[in-house]
């Protein structure tokens, strides 16, 4: 349970790091990496989406077990967008200045998934199916 916990939580607190001085960099991300930014609101927004995911995994550290199934569409996050990012690279739409940052975000998918099947062995499983007993309604 400690490793999920240290996973997720490091995950968010270097996702908040990372992506909060974004909100005053658009500019100089226009600047260094052209074309400049034509469509802010999808800027801002990708940010927004990004940042509450930081949260998200700050709130499955604080009870990995109780969240678990948080962390199925957590990993999907990581690994998606870094799957986009990895296709366009490899066809020769981005370099690998922008591929770099997203490498770290299949590293953290894959702890998400160590997390995952590392706190399986605490979740409380149904009764056999032998075992079962239905409830009858008493009158």
């Amino acid at each position: 349970m400690n490793f999920a916990k240290r996973v997720f939580f490091w995950s968010g607190v270097y996702g908040i790091v990372v992506l909060l001085p974004m909100y005053f960099l658009e500019e100089k991300i226009g600047h260094d990496f052209p074309p400049a930014t034509n469509h802010p609101e999808q800027y801002y927004a990708f940010l927004g989406v990004a940042l509450a995911w930081q949260f998200a995994f700050l709130l499955v550290a604080g009870d990995p077990l109780r969240y678990r199934p948080l962390m199925i569409p957590a990993i999907a996050e990581k690994l998606l967008a870094a799957g986009a990012v990895i296709w366009l690279y490899l066809n020769l739409r981005i370099d690998g200045t922008t591929l770099a940052p997203f490498l770290v975000d299949v590293l953290l998918g894959g702890l998400f998934i160590i997390s995952y099947i590392k706190t399986a062995k605490y979740v409380e499983r149904p009764p056999a199916s032998g075992d079962f007993k239905p409830r009858v309604p008493t009158n």
